[in-house]
């Protein structure tokens, strides 16, 4: 009979926090967004204050609109205690898959206000009709 040793269950449970830290870490960077429909086109506004417009990269790629961009910090100190700060600066990056009805050559962006507004226009759907099929006789 072999007998465990009393920290071979150690390093599992050590490890377990800091297994899912980078997934954890990247939403914590990335700017939060919202996704909504109506008639016409998809819309998505992702939160950006404090980014710059040219500081921000967006892209369309095989049906995902991806939002690419950095916020860089702009501190001055001049003989200030800084107790805390809560404040985020870095790169982010955040994807969306839109449906396949998606327009993806028509996509236009708007940033106002520290809020970026993605428009996917919906393409127009192709009007069915009914197809005539002769039959051969064999």
């Amino acid at each position: 009979m072999v007998e465990k040793s009393h920290t071979s269950g150690l390093w599992p449970s050590l490890y377990e926090p800091f297994r899912s830290m980078g997934s954890r870490l990247s939403e914590w960077m990335a700017p939060a967004s919202e996704a909504s429909t109506n008639d016409k086109a998809y819309v998505i506004a992702v939160e950006l204050p404090g980014v710059d417009e040219e500081d921000i990269e967006l892209s369309v790629d095989n049906g995902v609109v991806t939002v690419k961009g950095e916020k860089k910090t702009r501190r001055e100190e001049k003989g200030e205690t800084w107790y805390f700060s809560e404040r985020q600066y870095g790169a982010f990056s955040r994807s969306f898959r839109v449906p396949p009805d998606a327009d993806e050559a028509k996509v236009s962006a708007d940033l106002k206000d520290g809020l970026l507004t993605i428009t996917v226009p919906k393409s127009a759907p192709e009007p069915e009709s009914a197809k005539t099929v002769k039959i051969k006789r064999g």
